[in-house]
């Protein structure tokens, strides 16, 4: 099951928020907000609150852990034409882009978390293994070492 969130005319530049999905992308659900929680870009939460959102739309699930994030893209908006003032009177035109942001949340093709298996071997001769404490190996000086010390 599939399910969409979108966020229109956000006052965000596209190329920023890329960088934030690019890092997103076909990540678990789980994984994706701890890395946007720690992720220091301005971008990173309008992120998160739609990807919020697009787990909201999937319905009544009680766990997000078999949820990734299928695919997720940006479009450039409308741009909000403005002046500064410039010198001689002058006045410089500048853009403040706006962005569309679409996150697609899935449950499909989640693979459960590999975990690191010990061998048989290796975790049997841990339990019964005990820790021997290494003796440290004093060598006698010879007498020609003890006069190039002195």
């Amino acid at each position: 099951m599939e399910a969409r969130a979108i966020a229109k005319f956000v006052r965000y530049a596209p190329r920023k928020v890329n960088q934030v999905l690019t890092v997103v992308r076909n990540q678990r659900v789980e994984k994706a907000f701890e890395i946007l929680s720690f992720l220091p870009k301005n971008a990173s939460e309008l992120v998160e609150k739609v990807l919020k959102s697009a787990v909201a739309n999937i319905g009544k699930i009680k766990d997000n852990s078999g949820l990734r994030v299928k695919e997720c893209w940006v479009g450039q908006g409308p741009s909000l034409k403005r002046m500064r003032p410039g010198p001689m009177g002058r006045g410089l035109p500048y853009k403040r882009k706006t962005s569309h942001l679409t996150i697609i949340v899935t449950d499909e093709g989640v693979m459960p978390e590999k975990r690191k298996k010990k061998s048989v071997k290796q975790s049997v001769a841990s339990e019964t293994a005990v820790p021997e404490k290494k003796k440290r190996v004093v060598k006698k000086a010879t007498k020609k070492e003890e006069d190039k010390n002195i």
